[in-house]
């Protein structure tokens, strides 16, 4: 693998996530990192005091001194942030991690040939757990590939789909964490109301959840663990009762197309 710059254009948590898993692994080929942020330059100062990387306020600028532009900035950004970088890249990589921006979508605005690439992580990428799904455009080459490799395995597993799937997944990789949190934080609840303080309750219920896990990746279905804990006519079968009663296959469905929709969108506006 070659030596590779890579610049990356915002400085927010996904941005930082990927910096801290890049530099974590020290590769050889990483010659220069350079984050940039235009407003907060606090931001960039705490980055290059803990991080050790190059910093900067004028993107536009760096573009020439890098190999590959990772756009770590928000979707609605990306129609002026491609315009502009269209007038200075010269067969750089670019990869986004921004919900709805596809190949497709990068290649219509950037130079005719141009490698691209988009990389759906989620947040555990902050703890290098992300389970990220990612598609290639058609124009990267096994060079581009190497370093897409480089910046997905930095930050946990990844997983290569059409562009269509990675519309559709979205949701379920990168978004449903957030629903996981709020099924944990409504546990907790539960257990504080009756009667334990709140760090007991997240120890319980941190615990639970990483033993369902456990049973998940050591090979068991989920519905069969189901039968297990749910005996039948049993206290838990009747819990369950409940979430059939309100929908909760159902529910979790909705709130995954909605996500799908809104992202989707982004890339449409």
């Amino acid at each position: 693998m070659k030596k590779t710059r890579i610049l990356m254009v915002g400085a927010g948590r996904m941005a930082e996530a990927i910096l801290s898993g890049l530099v974590t692994t020290d590769h050889p080929s990483l010659e220069k990192i350079t984050m940039t942020n235009k407003s907060d330059k606090s931001k960039l100062t705490y980055i290059k005091d803990k991080y050790n990387v190059s910093i900067s306020q004028k993107w536009e600028d760096e573009v020439k001194n890098h190999d590959v532009i990772l756009l770590a900035s928000p979707p609605h950004t990306h129609e002026d942030l491609l315009h502009k970088l269209n007038e200075r890249m010269s067969n750089q990589l670019v990869v986004t991690v921004a919900a709805g921006i596809d190949p497709s979508y990068m290649e219509k605005r950037l130079p005719k040939g141009a490698p691209v690439c988009w990389i759906m992580p989620n947040t555990a990428a902050q703890v290098g757990k992300s389970m990220s799904t990612y598609v290639c455009g058609k124009h990267v080459q096994r060079e581009h590939r190497e370093v897409i490799s480089l910046i997905l395995s930095s930050i946990g597993e990844a997983g290569e789909l059409t562009e269509q799937q990675v519309h559709d997944l979205t949701a379920i990789t990168g978004s449903a964490p957030a629903f996981v949190y709020a099924f944990v934080e409504a546990l907790e609840d539960a257990a504080v109301e009756n009667g334990v303080t709140r760090d007991q309750a997240r120890q319980l219920v941190k615990t639970m959840l990483n033993g369902s896990v456990a049973m998940i990746e050591a090979g068991h279905e989920p519905k069969d663990l189901c039968e297990q804990v749910a005996s039948p006519g049993g206290s838990t079968a009747e819990g369950l009762k409940v979430l059939e009663k309100k929908g909760f296959h159902d529910l979790v469905k909705e709130a995954v197309r909605a996500t799908n929709e809104h992202a989707r969108s982004q890339g449409e506006k």
